[in-house]
């Protein structure tokens, strides 16, 4: 067997022989979510986005574990999985490591992958696998009617917590970035045209991508991310990051991201004349992790002045190059068939610690 057919180059995806449309990225399936869910949009645009990779259906593959989110594989006319709670991530590791000609993604919910697969999570931000994993985050447990989520907020009140959540809820890009991810970014699901141009970076981007896409549930958690897509409020909560530029926003684009040149921290004030220089300018391939640890957190805490908003980014945090689990893997296999020849899994089987039970 050839090293070539046994471990092809990342490089070596098969192209589409004809141009693709967002229709052969669609199944016959009925999509089975409730009306007016945040999950649609992002289904649009994941479909209208695909033909763009130039990937034939026949190497796209979508890993799905279980929730709401996790449906998405029966509406993408690709090769899917519907998964373990939790461990889609693992499964994908394992696709995305033995078939390199395979383009792997990942669909997963803030429960199903920050609850019970969290450890799946993070190793595989942390092997740096080549595989893309979108976060939906609508703060809830929808699948399950309700009950709150490793990400509602603090006092969430909810059927499983009546009298409000006791839990601190993960922030998932603070949590990616301490993991080591190398492509941590944030999105919105009604914002198409920037949720399509993450995932392209996303796509482009060589190891594990995390995309975290902020997602509306309106039958248990109506209106979680309103402040963000409201016209009136949206100009001053967001703030869009651009790789090299300043970090500018508001309607007027007056408000900025300042360091504190005492503490370190990052923190939002108005811009004027005298702090105009000192406008944080944004670099997503900063080769430490801080300054994104630091961005990641912004919304955590109320903003400046009269609005008292949750000042979000939004964009690419961090996209860094390391090397890429599958490729290092294919060329340690290759220099063990190199040195040994091909292996005898049989003899290593039955090797010589081996007993027999009657």
């Amino acid at each position: 067997m050839s090293d070539q057919h046994a471990f092809p180059s990342l490089s070596l995806v098969p192209k589409a022989q004809a141009p693709q449309s967002a229709k052969d990225f669609k199944t016959d399936q009925e999509v089975r979510w409730c009306p007016g869910c945040g999950d649609y949009a992002i289904l649009a645009a994941v479909q209208a986005f695909m033909p763009e990779l130039g990937i034939r259906r026949e190497n796209t593959v979508f890993v799905s574990g279980i929730g709401c989110s996790s449906r998405f594989p029966y509406y993408m006319n690709t090769y899917g999985m519907h998964s373990i709670h939790g461990r889609a991530p693992a499964i994908a590791t394992g696709l995305a490591a033995s078939r390199t000609d395979l383009s792997v993604w990942v669909v997963t919910g803030d429960g199903d992958a920050l609850s019970i697969g969290g450890n799946h999570l993070i190793h595989a931000l942390r092997r740096n696998v080549n595989l893309k994993i979108l976060l939906f985050n609508n703060r809830i447990y929808g699948l399950t009617k309700g009950q709150y989520s490793p990400t509602s907020e603090l006092g969430k009140i909810t059927k499983s917590t009546p009298m409000g959540s006791l839990d601190a809820p993960f922030n998932p890009l603070s949590l990616a970035i301490g993991a080591e991810a190398t492509f941590v970014a944030r999105t919105i699901d009604s914002d198409r045209k920037h949720l399509q141009s993450v995932l392209r970076a996303a796509a482009e981007h060589r190891g594990t991508a995390l995309v975290e896409i902020y997602q509306n549930c309106n039958i248990f958690n109506d209106g979680a991310f309103e402040v963000l897509k409201d016209p009136q409020t949206a100009q001053r909560a967001l703030i869009r990051l651009e790789h090299g530029q300043p970090i500018r926003f508001g309607p007027d684009l007056d408000e900025g991201v300042f360091r504190d040149p005492a503490t370190g921290e990052l923190y939002t004030a108005s811009i004027t004349p005298d702090n105009q220089d000192r406008v944080l300018v944004h670099d997503a391939q900063a080769p430490t992790p801080a300054t994104a640890f630091a961005l990641s957190r912004l919304a955590d805490h109320p903003g400046h002045g009269q609005d008292g908003l949750h000042h979000t980014p939004i964009g690419v945090l961090r996209s860094v190059e390391r090397p890429v689990y599958d490729t290092l893997m294919a060329e340690q296999l290759a220099t063990a068939v190199d040195q040994r020849g091909e292996g005898d899994l049989a003899a290593l089987l039955a090797g010589a610690d081996t007993w027999t039970v009657e």
